[in-house]
């Protein structure tokens, strides 16, 4: 038998960090030495950094990664151990995305990605550009700086596989697992036992269990070790990379790090029998197309990665055998609490601010934002108690104290007064019902909290217009137009914007600190596609957690906390209608969002999958909705829904420019920033579109078989299975 241990890391790096990154993939690299592995595999682009985008341009990113890699190279960590180690690298004037093998010293191969990717949040193409000449290598010629640490003039560039005395070991670098043809098939065809990815690949919800099929299919058809390396953490914007380190083994994985963690460092190891490998691999059809393989030029290094002896295995009790535990999945309300958590941390501690602060309205969204902060002082508070100096560092650092400080955050609600500040900002429209549900809230939380009415601002804006013009506008209910009322709700919610800024910079000042807080906003996905919000009122923040997340996922997730967080107060923000209290309440009129939206929560989630991740126009979207809804809404009631969400969705597309950089956890998230690139000027009554709708509504049967209210709940039950 010839048993090796393997690892693979999920690593917290941070773009252009090169002094941080250095020292975290070193100590990636100590701990794997020290639980016996011999060799190791680190996330995409580790030593610059993932998000660095228009920085892997520059010559200087580039020439910092070079003198990253010599500090390895010349290490006593890397002495011993074959490391995967990854960063961007010029080749004949083209920038590649690469991995570079080494071993004590000296540069074994350097491998360029060979399939981007280029989809959604990924923007690879803009950068770098794939190695295109398959089972070829070339030679590299090092620059001066390693040359004086290896002693090597040149190195192999190129698509080859690393063979040591006992195995042989494969590239792949994180999208080539998703694409059809993926380089793990003829690798193995070619006797490739292992198989790295290292991977930049971020969080969205439901989306891990996609990403752990492929792996288990791959080496489940072809046999062999799959070692899978992520970042974890965020890197610099809207994305969280979800680690989820894994070792898979002819179809089973055996090995699976934390998909959240406040750790800076994560390792999971595996001791494994290379011959299981060889056994799930003689079949007959295999072997067949094995023999007609084509060959892939071979690294040889006088190492082994395994004992070879059994009686020097440390443990028996580690070694891979029998049924492997099950893969861990977060329900999605448990990766909103854990996600988004962990980057607030991540964002708060890198931009060496003092806290957060949030306008607490007492509905449900800004509800949400304030619960997903308390779930971050819990896991802050975890890892202190668990003995992470890096988080009591950080949380030492964050509430102010002295750098001799013993403080030690124990208590989430203690650490929450000190970094998280929730202001309550009524007017005349304001009822008790959300003011004290705000204030529940925050003492439930430990918040500091502050609740005030702007009254006098919003009348002195109010005044100084009608000073200036001659006339007072009123609202809808006071006989005012369309635009009266609108302007009046925006100068409240615009206002609001400006007071939590001035909070949010005095605020620790206030309270005998110094720096500044930053401010969340609370928008949803639904809100922001939907362009139901003001433009710079409090959804313009500094960062938000929930601008990708739906409003039907919100409400699952507050339900989810309530029991899991103790917090029995939530009960009351599931049960209130969602209100902006932005206009006056008289006995006959209660402002209510989907009132005012002209359609629910669940149907704008339907209509934002359908556009986005279906990639539907009007067209396409009416006569999917006419098979999906034909049942219970006529082919006219589904047109005009269809026609109404375009026509908001269009005319409100230019708010998407200026929207609140959000965590990203959505596939149909609106993001203008680069993930969602849509004009902001449009046709927004789409004359040609529309009218093939009505054509067809007029013309099509109605088989519609139920009552609108049994709809409503018919397409609610529907949404919520999905």
């Amino acid at each position: 038998m010839g048993h090796l241990i393997t690892v693979a890391t999920s690593l917290n790096q941070w773009a252009l960090d090169f002094e941080g990154n250095l020292q975290r993939i070193l100590e990636s690299i100590r701990i794997a030495k020290e639980k016996g592995a011999t060799l190791r595999v680190g996330p995409e682009l580790e030593i610059t950094g993932y998000g660095c985008m228009d920085h892997f341009l520059e010559g200087d990113t580039c020439l910092h990664a070079w003198e990253v890699l010599a500090e390895i190279l010349k290490s006593d960590e890397a002495k011993g151990i074959v490391c995967d180690i990854g960063m961007p690298m010029t080749h004949k004037n083209v920038i590649y995305n690469c991995r570079v093998i080494i071993h004590n010293g000296k540069i074994l191969l350097i491998r360029p990605k060979m399939w981007m990717a280029n989809d959604g949040n990924y923007r690879e193409l803009r950068w770098f550009t794939p190695w295109a000449k398959h089972r070829q290598v070339e030679d590299h010629y090092l620059p001066r700086l390693i040359h004086a640490v290896t002693g090597q003039t040149k190195v192999p560039f190129g698509d080859a596989v690393i063979s040591t005395v006992d195995t042989c070991i494969g590239v792949e670098l994180c999208e080539e697992l998703f694409t059809p043809a993926s380089p793990h098939i003829l690798m193995g065809l070619d006797g490739v036992e292992i198989f790295t990815n290292s991977s930049g690949s971020h969080h969205e919800l439901r989306k891990l269990y996609r990403r752990v099929e492929l792996m288990k299919e791959a080496t489940m058809k072809v046999g062999g070790i799959y070692l899978y390396a992520n970042q974890q953490g965020c890197d610099g914007d809207r994305l969280y990379y979800d680690g989820c380190a894994m070792i898979v083994v002819n179809g089973r994985v055996v090995a699976q790090g934390s998909q959240f963690s406040l750790r800076d460092v994560e390792v999971v190891t595996a001791t494994i029998d290379i011959e299981d490998v060889r056994a799930h691999r003689a079949t007959s059809s295999r072997s067949n197309q094995a023999a007609e393989a084509e060959r892939y030029q071979r690294i040889e290094v006088d190492f082994s990665l395994s004992d070879g002896l059994a009686d020097e295995i440390k443990d028996f009790s580690e070694l891979v055998v029998g049924k492997p535990a099950e893969v861990r999945y977060h329900k999605p309300e448990e990766e909103i609490a854990l996600g988004p958590a962990c980057w607030l941390w991540d964002y708060l501690r890198r931009s060496r601010t003092q806290g957060y602060f949030i306008p607490l309205s007492g509905g449900i969204d800004s509800c949400a934002t304030s619960v997903i902060v308390y779930s971050m002082c819990r896991l802050v508070t975890e890892s202190a108690r668990n003995g992470d100096k890096q988080v009591i560092a950080d949380a030492r650092r964050i509430a102010g104290e002295p750098e001799d400080s013993n403080y030690v955050p124990t208590d989430p609600r203690e650490f929450a007064n000190r970094i998280f500040h929730t202001c309550y900002m009524g007017t005349e429209n304001s009822s008790s019902e959300t003011r004290k549900r705000a204030k529940d809230l925050a003492n439930a939380i430990g918040s500091y909290h502050i609740d005030l009415n702007m009254d006098t601002l919003v009348t002195a804006i109010r005044d100084l217009f009608a000073y200036v013009t001659g006339v007072k506008p009123r609202f809808r209910v006071h006989g005012g137009t369309a635009a009266e009322n609108l302007a009046l709700q925006n100068i409240q919610a615009r206002l609001r914007m400006v007071i939590a800024y001035l909070f949010a910079q005095l605020m620790p000042w206030v309270r005998g600190r110094q720096g500044g807080l930053l401010v969340l906003g609370s928008a949803n996905v639904d809100e922001s596609l939907r362009g139901y919000f003001t433009k710079y009122d409090c959804s313009s923040a500094d960062v938000n957690p929930i601008g990708a997340i739906s409003k039907t996922d919100l409400k699952k997730f507050i339900a989810y906390a309530r029991d899991a967080f103790d917090l029995p107060i939530l009960t009351d923000f599931l049960e209130a209608v969602p209100t902006a209290e932005l206009e006056p309440i008289t006995e006959t009129y209660v402002q209510a969002d989907e009132a005012d939206m002209g359609m629910t929560y669940d149907e704008l989630s339907v209509f934002g999958r359908l556009r986005k991740v279906e990639k539907c126009g009007p067209w396409s979207m009416f006569t999917k909705l006419c098979h999906e809804w034909g049942s219970f809404l006529s082919p006219q009631q589904i047109a005009e829904k269809v026609k109404h969400f375009f026509f908001e969705y269009a005319r409100n597309r230019h708010k998407m420019t200026t929207l609140t950089p959000s965590y990203h956890a959505e596939q149909y998230s609106p993001d203008d920033n680069r993930f969602d690139l849509r004009p902001f000027l449009y046709p927004s009554r789409f004359p040609w579109q529309f009218k093939k709708i009505d054509t067809a509504a007029a013309r099509w049967p109605d088989r519609s078989t139920v009552r609108a209210q049994e709809a409503h709940d018919k397409h609610a039950i529907q949404e919520n299975k999905e």
